[in-house]
């Protein structure tokens, strides 16, 4: 089949790569002419384990173009993919300008029947905007002759797993009142759904709100355990062993019951923020997430002032190793990263700190900046001479590190883990004095 991907970002180009991996001819559009430059050089601007060498694989193939020009692909294409960024605007609400600048671009230069997904994570009643965004331009051209369909297909990949997400899909959602669009739609996903995991036809305004009620509850799950885990460090209980018994029940499930920093990244945050606000728009009040975002906010500031008290609340003049930079691991992506905020608290109290992350240190660079943290190449050389460890992403070489050399690097043997990577009897055994959340 013939598709084009409009966004050759972190959804856009996983995509269209895992289209054309499976024999599809795909048109990967984005307006910035340095990327697509880049993406026709092999270089990727995003790192998601696997992405490389599929895109290279089916790039050199000639199954994956990349373009500056939707007219490219529209002339070919049947189907159309939006995944385009809708970050939150300014009252938390999905910023639509990008989705709709795309749809006005179709509308001016489309020829033939297309079928336009919305792949973009977006609120209800995006999909009426596109159509009518679509049917201006084709008005304005004379060319109200020509038809489309517009469909919502929400994407579920989780970052560090992309590639299985989308090959191996627990379910695809398609939103569409037309029965033969929806058929189109099940064709085109029929060789990542052999496995038997269910197509979901349902009403478009279903499919929009099922992608944000998805994350939400994730959400909802990440906090719930983390305001948990405050009443565990208050009675002595163990967040590890009620996790165990909860995560059992066939109804609760083991999945995102983790205490921790919170959530990050470039979903959950901006989904809870937009279901929040869509419900204010049918004047509703989301009452359980916002306590969910008030709860993972106050997460990782309860975590810097555990820090600040164990130095009798002055850490000024202090250095701290940090391991892990990113939201979570397997990715660079540092987006509502909670390292963030926990270096940006500890370095207004007067700390500098040296850093590690096995990917995310040039990101974080730009982000975070150069004042008062130093990078380093080996996570070993971060401990050297600190004051403390604070292990912020669960990256996996974290997991088994040389205790003894942790303890010859430091000062004094002092772990604030923030991620609960280790068992706390084994690190007072070792001699080490261990923070975590929610474990006695």
């Amino acid at each position: 089949m013939k598709v084009t991907v409009v966004g050759s970002g972190y959804v856009g180009l996983v995509t269209g790569a895992c289209f054309a991996e499976m024999g599809n001819d795909v048109y990967c559009v984005d307006i910035d002419r340095k990327k697509i430059e880049n993406l026709e050089n092999g270089i990727l601007p995003i790192y998601e384990p696997g992405l490389e060498e599929i895109v290279k694989r089916n790039h050199s193939g000639g199954r994956l173009r990349f373009t500056t020009e939707i007219k490219d692909g529209l002339d070919d294409s049947l189907f159309v993919f939006i995944a385009v960024g809708t970050p939150p605007d300014e009252d938390g609400s999905a910023d639509l300008q990008h989705v709709l600048a795309v749809a006005r671009d179709i509308g001016r230069k489309m020829e033939k029947y297309v079928i336009i997904v919305n792949k973009s994570t977006v609120p209800v009643g995006t999909a009426d905007r596109v159509r009518e965004a679509v049917r201006e331009e084709l008005t304005r051209r004379g060319r109200n002759d020509l038809e489309y369909d517009v469909v919502s297909n929400p994407e579920f990949l989780k970052e560090g797993a992309a590639i299985e997400d989308f090959m191996r899909p627990d379910r695809i959602i398609v939103g569409t009142d037309n029965v033969r669009t929806g058929e189109l739609i099940k064709e085109l996903y029929a060789p990542f759904v052999r496995n038997g995991h269910p197509v979901f036809i349902m009403g478009v305004r279903s499919a929009e709100l099922t992608k944000y009620a998805a994350n939400a509850m994730l959400a909802t799950r990440i906090s719930f355990m983390n305001e948990l885990s405050r009443l565990c460090e208050k009675s002595g209980a163990d967040i590890e062993s009620i996790r165990e018994g909860i995560g059992s029940d066939s109804r609760i499930g083991m999945p995102f019951l983790y205490a921790g920093l919170g959530y990050g990244g470039s979903c959950f945050p901006k989904d809870v923020k937009a279901l929040i606000q869509t419900s204010k728009e049918f004047g509703l009040e989301a009452r359980v997430l916002k306590a969910v975002e008030e709860i993972n906010r106050e997460q990782r500031f309860r975590f810097a002032e555990n820090v600040k008290k164990h130095f009798g609340g002055e850490v000024k003049g202090r250095t701290f190793a940090v391991w892990g930079l990113s939201f979570k691991p397997q990715t660079d992506d540092m987006r509502e990263a909670p390292a963030i905020d926990i270096i940006n608290a500890l370095r207004d109290a007067g700390a500098s700190f040296r850093a590690h992350d096995p990917i995310a240190m040039e990101v974080a660079k730009s982000i975070i900046g150069d004042e008062s943290v130093e990078y380093v190449d080996n996570y070993y050389d971060a401990l050297e001479g600190a004051d403390a460890l604070l292990l912020l992403t669960e990256w996996n070489q974290f997991r088994k590190p040389d205790y003894e050399r942790m303890k010859s690097l430091l000062k004094k043997p002092l772990i604030f883990d923030g991620r609960n990577q280790y068992e706390p009897a084994k690190m007072k055994e070792l001699g080490f004095t261990y923070y975590c959340i929610g474990r006695p």
